[in-house]
């Protein structure tokens, strides 16, 4: 009974509660102790304070950012993107009779196409307005579906979110360059477009495009280089090589300077993973582009300039052995008969080295210069001819594609370089062959392609007499081929003399 008493007492119950509580506080603290990791000791808050950078650098990098942002609010809005569609029809096969037409009825004429579409992403430059109509400038390829025709649909999205159908204005190949247009009566501000020939390497170049479909992006880096060669297709421009990150989607957009003026127009990028940004952009120079945008407009098509000469650069052997070592210009290898370059005088073998004064640097300089002369116009073309300075004037022609490939009247429609240990090399010819000229390439259907000379023949003479370096080769078929052309070759163990061409 008292035990009872003595456990129903206040005293217990309070030394219960205090007991209770001891037990919870240190099963807290010892649950707590095991779940907290030595590292939490090591705990680091994060720097309330900026960190401390010296005032003047400071507003250096700040001012740069400053243009960047400038720069990139006068730019975006005038660069948009091109949304294509290439609508392709595929015949599906035709399975006449039963089970077929049981199912699915009697097939008609013309049933079984089924159609594909193909969609692409580009940009494009706002260059012009006239009135509710813009004009963009962008790339050949970006309008063009995988066989070079033009695509079905395009429709031009801009910044503010908006989409246009666009219709094709016109388009060049050899520049891949080219227009379309859109009407609306929202506005929308155009590029101003710079001077790519002061553009210089380690400029500031800025690229705004679409890359991969992020619209309205922009990137930066420096001029890499200028005046690059190559590139996809025949093209004949030069480049202005950036690192700037272009990738798919950028063709067509804007590259531009610090002051944000358009210097080209972002076309290629050189990759070896598999389309991928390395730092290797290239975009056509946008003074390319100013002679041919009016064209464009009020024509709907270029009308190029034409000379009527093959053209090639020729590496530093030959340049050798054709006394012109250290010089720059564009080797004639051939004349179309009757041509602009025939009748002002142009022969093959000529080295033109300027036109109206201006230097030619390469072959592919010179086909751009004479592309953006116009017909009828005279110009003079300097030519270097058996160590002589000549100035001859040629009234420019228009270039017609099927003229210009019509190899028939391309003279004399070969090229060859003298014998010695590099041609015979690259050429495999027998250790026996010690002099003359070895023919390295035959144009299919010209004079000499006639009359049958083939690669690694190698010629002895012309029209009778003996050859043995390029000089003499042209000079004998400048005096002496006026009304007909034959060689004397070797081929292999074998010597020949060619059939007659007659002028």
């Amino acid at each position: 009974m008292d035990v009872l008493k003595k456990l129903s007492s206040k005293n217990f119950l309070v030394f219960n509660l205090v007991l209770l509580g001891a037990i919870f506080g240190f099963s807290f603290a010892f649950l707590s102790f095991t779940c907290t990791s030595p590292q939490s000791k090591l705990t680091v808050k994060a720097q309330e304070t900026a960190i401390t950078i010296p005032a003047s650098a400071l507003e250096t990098a700040e001012s740069i950012q400053t243009v960047f942002r400038a720069v990139a609010d006068k730019v975006v809005p005038s660069v948009v993107e091109l949304k294509t569609v290439s609508v392709r029809k595929q015949e599906t096969p035709s399975f006449p009779g039963i089970p077929f037409e049981f199912f699915f009825g009697p097939q008609q004429p013309g049933d079984g196409g089924r159609e594909f579409r193909s969609q692409g992403l580009g940009s494009g430059i706002l260059v012009r307005r006239e009135k509710d109509t813009y004009f963009v400038l962008t790339n050949n390829h970006v309008v063009t579906d995988s066989t070079g025709n033009p695509v079905d649909e395009i429709r031009i999205a801009t910044g503010t979110s908006k989409d246009y159908p666009a219709e094709l204005v016109a388009r060049e190949q050899r520049r891949d360059l080219a227009m379309v247009k859109f009407t609306t009566q929202d506005n929308y501000p155009l590029a101003v477009l710079g001077d790519s020939d002061l553009v210089d390497v380690g400029d500031w170049a800025i690229a705004v495009g679409n890359p991969l479909g992020f619209e309205s992006s922009v990137t930066m880096g420096i001029v890499s280089a200028v005046g690059r060669t190559g590139g996809p297709g025949d093209n004949i421009n030069d480049f202005i090589q950036t690192d700037a990150s272009i990738n798919q989607g950028n063709s067509g957009g804007a590259l531009v300077n610090i002051r944000g003026e358009v210097i080209g127009i972002n076309m290629w990028i050189a990759s070896s993973t598999g389309g991928g940004s390395m730092g290797l952009g290239f975009a056509i120079p946008i003074n390319n582009a100013k002679p041919i945008i009016d064209e464009f407009i009020t024509k709907g098509e270029v009308r190029d300039g034409w000379l009527g000469v093959s053209l090639l650069d020729v590496d530093s052997e030959t340049s050798r052995d054709m006394g012109i070592e250290g010089r720059q210009g564009a080797f004639a290898s051939g004349v179309f008969l009757d041509s602009p370059a025939a009748k002002a005088g142009i022969q093959p073998g000529d080295f033109i080295t300027a036109v109206d004064g201006k230097e030619v640097r390469s072959s592919r300089q010179l086909t751009r210069i004479v592309a953006d002369l116009k017909a009828g116009q005279k110009h003079v073309f300097t030519v270097l001819r058996e160590d002589k300075s000549l100035d001859l004037t040629v009234t420019i022609a228009v270039r017609n594609n099927d003229v210009a490939a019509e190899n028939g009247k391309l003279w004399p429609g070969l090229l060859a370089l003298p014998v010695n240990d590099k041609s015979k090399k690259d050429l495999q010819l027998d250790d026996s062959v010690k002099k003359g000229l070895v023919v390295i390439q035959v144009i299919d259907k010209s004079p000499a392609a006639t009359i049958g000379i083939q690669r690694r023949d190698v010629i002895t003479a012309v029209n009778g007499e003996p050859v043995n370096d390029l000089d003499a080769f042209y000079r004998i078929i400048h005096e002496k081929a006026a009304k007909e052309l034959w060689f004397d070759i070797s081929r292999g163990d074998t010597k020949l003399e060619t059939m007659r061409f007659k002028r």
